[in-house]
């Protein structure tokens, strides 16, 4: 295996318990997945639809978000938003993200 391809494992390992944070915190407004994929990736957070849909539905069977059928634009779309649950637990891990945020920029200088 060359180095760049442990880089890129390496790196999909990092990003991977970021993008949860990531969508959690983005639903703390109701979207639907294609506008929840459109906004991350606005922000700099590209997450592809093979790996958005799993995620938001495995978290809402989790109890962290809530979602409802609406018709909007002559479509049926399931929109998603965090539960009381969800709200909780994004506090949380939010701290513990500054705190590991601190702790790793202290280790890395």
């Amino acid at each position: 295996m060359t180095d760049s391809e442990h880089y890129k494992k390496l790196k999909l390992e990092l990003r991977r318990g970021v993008l949860i944070l990531a969508v959690l915190a983005e639903l703390r407004e109701e979207h639907y997945c294609y506008s929840l994929r459109k906004n991350l990736a606005a922000k700099g957070m590209e997450i592809d639809e093979g790996t958005l849909y799993p995620l938001v539905r495995r978290l809402e069977k989790q109890g962290l978000l809530e979602s409802e059928w609406r018709e909007e634009s002559n479509r049926k779309k399931r929109f998603y938003q965090l539960s009381e649950v969800g709200k909780s637990t994004l506090r949380q891990l939010s701290e513990d993200w500054q705190q590991v945020e601190t702790t790793l920029n202290n280790i890395l200088k």
